[in-house]
């Protein structure tokens, strides 16, 4: 209910969903000089964010909450070396809460606005793309998404703007395609003009 007020949202999934049923959820705000972020996705493995200066993998700073055998959920800080994720050990996240419920990973952490200048760790008072992304994990390590191309924000996001941004998941995006747009009109023209 928040969503677009007191904290931005992304939520991916059917259209209508929320923090409990969208395939994945992310919210954050401001709270003095940290941005408290809210992650859960529908796995039993892990679910991440992914701060990048483009639309793709590589060079970027990651938080993923990740479900560890033991039931638990811990927050991580992971850089994204091209395709492969590299634990990293100064973790920026405080305030940490994590709960594995009902298949899905939920959890909540706070991070520091500014941070010293740090290759791995971005200043969050910047915009950056956020990329979306969350899988299964192996005796509580992070193994690849679970789809080929995971979401990501369609524009640079500052954490000074509160918006709700919804991105229907693949088993809804069918009318979007150029060929069923194509069908469409295909079929209007045909039956306007009637048949011969």
């Amino acid at each position: 209910d928040d969503c677009g007020k007191t904290k931005g949202c992304f939520r991916y999934g059917k259209p209508g969903c929320n923090a409990e049923t969208c395939d994945y959820f992310l919210s954050y705000r401001r709270i003095g000089a940290d941005v408290e972020f809210e992650l859960s996705a529908d796995t039993d493995g892990w679910v991440a964010v992914g701060f990048s200066s483009d639309k793709k993998m590589g060079g970027d700073d990651v938080m993923a909450c990740v479900h560890d055998d033991n039931g638990r959920v811990r927050i991580q800080h992971f850089y994204n070396v091209g395709q492969w994720a590299k634990e990293i050990q100064r973790n920026p996240a405080r305030d940490e809460e994590g709960v594995f419920e009902n298949n899905r990973v939920t959890c909540r952490f706070k991070r520091p606005v500014y941070v010293p200048r740090e290759e791995t760790i971005v200043d969050l008072h910047l915009s950056w793309y956020y990329l979306f992304a969350w899988g299964p994990a192996i005796q509580g390590s992070i193994t690849r998404h679970d789809i080929d191309s995971p979401p990501v924000s369609e524009r640079v996001v500052s954490i000074y703007k509160y918006e709700d941004i919804f991105m229907p998941s693949a088993a809804y995006q069918t009318f979007s395609s150029p060929f069923c747009l194509l069908l469409i009109v295909a079929l209007t023209f045909y039956l306007l003009m009637g048949t011969p």
